[in-house]
């Protein structure tokens, strides 16, 4: 489907034939006013190019020592999504350099030289009738050589609609390019989330491995106390079993890391089996909110999708004025010059000038449904906008209240790190003195665990919400630093 044709609905310019395309689905924003995207990293991927051109990169050699600044710039530079959004911004300048052809003067220069044999008998001229104006041995058989070489011009002198089509289609080039900007900050949470979720799966895995040690350390004395003969076998069966606990959780948290390592790399759009570093710590800051009002301002006019919304309007009432003016008559000019004669022969000028006044005079079934149609697209965008502001005052509130509960319960979970590991230490000291078995310090390591478990994942949550709130004010791709406290 036309992309134009999904803006101007059915909407023809009949005089010129008219048609133009876009295709839009998103935020907007000037890129003159957004601050420069981070860097990625110079490295260089080898590549592979496969038939019709398409080339496949390859992992480079060694580990990628990966920063979130740098993640999210090879997330800008390579993710399809970007490069999809950039290839529809050429395609729709180069579809509005057809619409804007044809307000300019067109020029052709065109030669031709032919032979021919004609047989006049056939065509009428019979000798019996050439007779009579003394016309006599008649061939009717002739062979006629010419050749022609001429420059045809012409020129629209008025022509409404194709300007408020032309017009159009220029608003809808900031509406390819606003989709692009959508397409940044889309790649930029994703991108965001998928490092913090690697961060994450690392820090269960630290965990996990300073766990398995203790309990290691809880089995060795388990074993010496059974072997002093002053503890029972059940204290070293129990202590093996959460052992082994510990060693399947390390297994499934590295498999996981393994996996999102994978699809991080596929959202910067590196090669999947590129092996990465990260090299940032998990980041964790109190997040100073700005007000509800003052958050939905930088909203409404930093919102990708709202502003599109509003291009679209203007792209819709333009293309309203085009249908309103197909009533007007539209003038153009033409003509040609040149020269004309038999090959080899003699020549002479061939010109032909003429203007042309062309008056719609009864099309009132087609103007009235062009009519409908694009006033029925205005209403449609209105409702959009209408709902929109409403949908992003919902965005906002609910993105700062996972902010405020998340921060919330990343103190409770630190709290909670901090007892369990008191009630450990205490139960590991009551166990190597003898006062009491190993059952209460299997316990407390695996109250231990599943604290330090929750303490990881509200760190994601708290810092997700964080992104997801710079997300839904539409500042993600340029201020994501200031959100997460980097």
């Amino acid at each position: 489907m036309n992309p134009l044709t999904r803006i101007f609905g059915r909407t023809k310019v009949w005089p010129l034939g008219l048609a133009a395309c876009v295709t839009v689905s998103a935020w907007a924003q000037d890129s003159s006013s957004l601050p420069s995207a981070p860097v990625p990293a110079n490295v260089t991927f080898t590549a592979t190019r496969l038939p019709s051109d398409v080339v496949v990169e390859k992992a480079s050699a060694g580990p990628l020592a990966l920063s979130i600044d740098q993640a999210i710039a090879f997330g800008l530079e390579k993710n399809l999504q970007i490069t999809l959004g950039r290839e529809n911004e050429r395609r729709v300048k180069g579809e509005v350099l057809t619409v804007e052809n044809a307000l300019l003067p067109t020029i052709t220069a065109q030669a031709y030289t032919n032979t021919k044999q004609l047989n006049l008998a056939a065509q009428g001229f019979q000798p019996s009738l050439l007779a009579a104006f003394g016309i006599a041995n008649f061939n009717p058989i002739v062979r006629v050589d010419q050749t022609s070489a001429q420059l045809n011009v012409s020129q629209q002198l008025f022509n409404v609609p194709a300007y408020y089509l032309y017009r159009s289609a220029q608003k809808a080039v900031d509406a390819a390019s606003f989709a692009t900007l959508n397409s940044r900050g889309s790649v930029a949470l994703s991108v965001g989330s998928g490092y913090l979720r690697a961060l994450a799966d690392a820090a269960q895995i630290k965990n996990a491995q300073a766990l398995l040690k203790a309990d290691q350390v809880v089995l060795q004395q388990a074993v010496d106390s059974h072997d002093a003969g002053v503890g029972t076998n059940l204290d070293v069966l129990r202590a093996k079993v959460q052992m082994q606990q510990e060693q399947q959780l390390l297994i499934q948290n590295e498999n996981t890391l393994a996996k999102d390592k994978i699809a991080l790399n596929r959202l910067m759009g590196i090669p999947a089996e590129q092996e990465l570093t990260l090299v940032d710590p998990v980041p964790y800051e109190d997040l100073v909110t700005m007000p509800l009002p003052q958050a939905r301002d930088l909203a409404y006019t930093r919102r990708k999708d709202y502003l599109q919304l509003l291009s679209e309007l203007e792209v819709a009432a333009r293309s309203q004025k085009a249908v309103r003016y197909e009533y007007a008559p539209t003038v153009a000019v033409g003509g040609f010059y040149g020269v004309l004669g038999e090959t080899h022969g003699l020549y002479h000028g061939d010109f032909a000038a003429q203007g042309q006044v062309s008056i719609p005079v009864f099309h009132e079934a087609q103007f009235r449904g062009e009519r409908e149609v694009a006033a029925s697209n205005m209403i449609g965008l209105r409702q959009q906008i209408a709902s929109l502001r409403d949908t992003i005052d919902e965005q906002i509130r609910e993105a700062m209240l996972d902010v405020e509960s998340s921060h919330d319960l990343v103190r409770v979970a630190q709290s909670n790190v901090v007892l369990s590991q008191q009630v450990l230490d205490d139960a590991t000291e009551r166990f190597k003195s003898g006062v009491d078995d190993n059952l209460p310090v299997v316990q407390a390591q695996a109250t231990l665990t599943g604290a330090e478990t929750r303490l990881v994942q509200t760190l994601y949550q708290y810092n997700t919400a964080k992104l997801t709130l710079a997300r839904n004010t539409g500042v993600v791709e340029t201020r994501y630093r200031e959100f997460l406290g980097k």
